[in-house]
């Protein structure tokens, strides 16, 4: 049963105090997606839902409950002004029609980059990490030759079967979507690509709150948007257990067209493409069978994205130096010589991530701490 039935009874946000509403009611504890339109349902906004919402808590055996703070999604609304990045809400001219139909639409996310290429066509292709060198360069075809008929192609900007398809179809169109926040570009070495991708012609979206790294069960979530955003997935390579799997299944159920590119038997990589063939979904041996699939002879007309709403940015907060000197103090008590992780750290200190990280970086200039690859930060002297 569809709980909420399109188009879900929501008025976007109209201001900056909307926004942050919103942020709050969905960054508080507990508040999913589905929970998050029920109570925007009940109690008619945003606002009027964070109001109820320790009593809905305690009604539900919560004892102490309290909202998100207001200071966190503030800082979450600086540094996504500071990242450039458009806040996309579900019921505004800028959502997307097709990820509004699925059963589990995000309530709005961050967009860096062209949002115009929301309101194309848009095919998503995804695959295996450890993609093979057929694999890739399959995905690059692909990707290339769709996007020349129009098409915006879309996929997860992981390692291997993302990534090729994603450098192949930057001058024509593609969309990153992100496990991580949308400032943060995982894996680390998709970091050029990640940044072409927001600033030369493509777009990064991501539901995760501005700042945040990514963590196991985030990217299933993802995977609803890649193949909602989509009208087909087209499945490169994937072993017979892998999230690219997990995508396919995931469009199916939200009526989605699903290819599957053929492999060896022999081989682990293809297995789960083999799988999707022999369980119906249609072979792909180049861009003529994605186009013969879809029914679209000819490339899509390219509609004119309607304008993104502008919030405006709050002030900027001023510090004084002696709260920047205690401030690192503190940031050098928790660290030592051993590497700690910069989002534990973070935690740790229990200030937002948009506070912190900017001193870290001063910091390591002025030699005091050393930051690492993977997250990791630790003290010098």
């Amino acid at each position: 049963m569809d709980l909420f039935p399109s188009p879900h009874p929501l008025t976007p946000p109209q201001s900056e105090e909307d926004v942050l509403a919103w942020l709050r009611l969905l960054r508080s504890r507990r508040v999913g997606v589905a929970t998050f339109f029920r109570l925007i349902g009940e109690h008619g906004s945003a606002q009027a839902a964070l109001e109820a919402l320790p009593e809905v808590a305690r009604a539900a055996g919560a004892g102490e409950y309290a909202p998100c703070p207001l200071h966190v999604v503030e800082e979450e609304l600086k540094r996504a002004h500071y990242h450039g990045a458009a806040f996309i809400a579900f019921g505004s001219p800028a959502y997307p029609a097709q990820l509004s139909d699925i059963p589990d639409p995000p309530p709005f996310f961050w967009a860096v980059g062209d949002v115009s290429l929301l309101h194309r066509s848009t095919i998503a292709l995804v695959g295996a990490r450890n993609a093979s060198s057929l694999g890739t360069r399959m995905a690059r075809r692909l990707a290339g030759e769709l996007g020349q008929q129009g098409h915006v192609i879309v996929s997860g900007l992981a390692r291997g079967i993302d990534t090729a398809a994603h450098a192949a179809a930057l001058k024509t169109g593609t969309i990153a979507v992100m496990a991580s926040g949308v400032d943060v570009i995982y894996p680390t070495e998709n970091t050029v690509l990640g940044e072409e991708i927001g600033r030369e012609g493509g777009l990064r979206i991501s539901e995760a709150p501005i700042g945040m790294s990514p963590q196991a069960r985030h990217f299933p979530q993802r995977n609803r948007i890649i193949s909602g955003l989509a009208r087909a997935v087209v499945v490169v390579e994937a072993a017979a257990r892998s999230g690219s799997l997990i995508t396919a299944r995931t469009a199916l159920d939200q009526g989605r067209e699903v290819l599957a590119v053929p492999g060896h038997p022999f081989d682990a990589r293809a297995s789960g493409c083999n799988m999707l063939i022999r369980d119906g979904a249609t072979l792909v041996r180049g861009a003529d069978d994605v186009i013969e699939a879809l029914g679209a002879i000819s490339a899509p007309e390219v509609e004119a994205a309607p304008p993104v709403p502008e919030v405006p940015a709050p002030p900027p907060e001023t510090r004084s130096p002696e709260d920047i000197r205690a401030l690192h103090r503190r940031i050098l008590d928790r660290l030592g010589p051993s590497p700690l992780a910069e989002d534990q750290l973070i935690r740790d200190l229990a200030r937002p991530a948009a506070e912190i990280t900017p001193e870290l970086v001063n910091m390591e200039l002025d030699g005091l701490i050393q930051r690492q690859p993977g997250g990791l930060v630790n003290r010098l002297n």
